[in-house]
């Protein structure tokens, strides 16, 4: 039992660039030439990769490798993320290219209003032993890919098999593609819980997932968290490489950067400095660094930020079950009964609140926890139109998708009241984003990526939400809200000149994808 404890919370969840990090931002060294074949695109998502770390370990010597990448290629630290700025709502975007009103991957951990049950992807040990482990790891092996996320919406790796392009992915958690896969139980897990031996699932051509499946039998990184590690990942990337089966478009995750930043906040660089350890094997394979940079793009991001977490607790820490004490709230791994009225479910500094008994009032939940100073909004959706509060500004801020205004991205909007809540300024009926970049389409995203009655609620920089047994952060760093502190993120490009017209996470699926159409 113990270890599927330890996977629960494992799951789920060169030379020195001086000061220049900042001035070659958006600067190319051309790699490619006409006369090459087509290029393969290697996609890193280094989870919580942050720029400013990135930055101070480069200057000291310690990150040669990422120093080496961003030598030769393009730099933004402005690549705006999805929301909620957790790790499957962001894979989801990714991958697909939607938001969740599309993909239907609403957080790491939400109520399902027609199944009438809280799904978990994976939010610390305590809330999965409640929730249960198996239905969690039920939800990672089966739900999340081949139910949860909508057929809707396609993934890269179907757009690439409909082109007749290959991809692979490695110990990312969204693969949906068009090939068969079996995936492995270990044995030590179907021992102790309710698990089949095996699951079916579709993936593109070449699919690693840690223990349940990869690439490469010699491969022993698979006991440390399962094989959903960092060594296990870049093992399998190497044999790709060395075999020269690497396909067309390969996208790859590294962890454990994201569990350094949590424990010891994000100004820590001791995540980057393992992780380009990692990354310097991958350039060792090749008799120059160089070489790495023939026929290959290199795409290298971070997921999402995280912002600093105070380190009192009982300021830090915005306990929902306390806040809104006088309502019955559903509790975790307990099944809806008629006295219930309101569900919980915390995702670090934003949360969702469900009204799930007719009695309740969405706006008195919101106006409820309008009186925390330590919240900055509360939104909850009224027919086609989404309502947005704040304790800090009077009034409130409505919207809406189409209309006269227009942002950065050339997306129109209705929108009347006090645009401060979002923290909008206006200029000849063109929207600029400040504290919540692309902050309009994310926030329609969340609101519209499942059914039922619920609000939104968005927490300050130093602080984070809290349920009946979340994970909490305080004197580390934690991520969820839109604000910009956790939002936006860095980006390396080598081995093109191609432009990346709107930096968006979103965006980049289709930004691949052009270079094969």
């Amino acid at each position: 039992m113990l270890l599927i404890i330890s996977i629960s919370i494992l799951v789920i969840g060169c030379t020195s660039c001086g000061n220049k990090a900042d001035e070659q931002e958006m600067k190319v060294s051309v790699i490619q030439t006409e006369s090459q074949s087509s290029p393969k695109i290697i996609l890193l998502v280094i989870d919580s990769l942050m720029n400013e770390p990135l930055k101070k370990a480069i200057q000291e010597k310690k990150a040669p490798a990422l120093a080496f990448f961003l030598k030769h290629g393009q730099y933004s630290k402005n690549l705006v993320s999805s929301y909620p700025t957790m790790s499957v709502t962001i894979d989801s975007s990714l991958i697909t290219g939607a938001y969740p009103d599309q993909s239907k991957i609403p957080g790491l951990v939400w109520f399902d209003n027609n199944e009438k049950q809280i799904n978990t992807y994976g939010n610390g040990m305590f809330e999965i032993m409640k929730l249960g482990v198996s239905r969690f790891a039920d939800n990672i092996m089966h739900q999340y890919n081949n139910v949860d996320l909508s057929p809707n919406v396609r993934s890269i790796h179907e757009d690439l098999y409909n082109m007749k392009k290959d991809s692979a992915s490695i110990n990312a958690f969204i693969y949906r593609g068009n090939y068969h896969h079996t995936l492995k139980v270990p044995k030590l897990i179907t021992k102790v819980s309710n698990l089949p031996e095996e699951y079916e699932t579709l993936g593109p051509k070449i699919l690693s997932l840690g223990a349940f499946i990869r690439q490469n039998t010699k491969n022993n990184h698979i006991v440390n968290r399962i094989g959903l590690n960092d060594a296990f990942a870049v093992q399998e990337l190497k044999y790709l490489l060395e075999k020269n089966i690497l396909p067309e478009f390969t996208i790859l995750y590294i962890s454990e950067n994201d569990f350094t930043v949590h424990r010891k906040g994000p100004d820590t660089t001791k995540g980057i400095e393992k992780l380009d350890k990692h990354l310097q094997e991958v350039l060792n394979i090749f008799p120059k660094w160089e070489d790495a940079l023939d026929n290959n793009i290199w795409v290298i991001i971070g997921d999402s930020n995280q912002s600093s977490v105070n380190e009192r607790k009982k300021e830090a820490l915005i306990d929902l079950q306390e806040n809104l004490s006088k309502y019955r709230i559903l509790k975790l791994g307990k099944p809806v009964s008629k006295e219930d009225e309101i569900v919980i479910t915390a995702n670090e500094r934003m949360a969702y609140i469900y009204k799930i008994n007719e009695s309740v009032s969405v706006k008195n939940i919101a106006g409820k926890l309008q009186t925390d100073p330590r919240i900055a909004w509360i939104a909850w959706k009224e027919k086609e139109m989404i309502h947005v509060i704040s304790g800090d500004h009077k009034g409130s801020f409505i919207f809406k998708p189409g209309g006269t205004y227009k942002d950065i991205y050339n997306q129109a909007w209705t929108i009347k009241g006090n645009t401060s809540i979002l923290d909008l300024s206006l200029k000849d009926k063109n929207i600029h984003y400040e504290d919540y970049p692309d902050g309009l389409a994310r926030l329609y995203g969340a609101m519209q990526s499942q059914e039922g009655e619920f609000i939104v609620v968005d927490a300050k920089p130093g602080f984070e939400f809290i349920g009946e047994s979340s994970p909490e952060h305080s004197g580390g760093g934690a991520h969820g809200s839109m604000h910009k502190e956790d939002s936006l993120v860095p980006i390396i490009v080598t081995g093109t000149n191609k432009s990346i017209d709107q930096l968006r996470i979103v965006d980049l699926k289709k930004w691949i994808l052009d270079f094969w159409n």
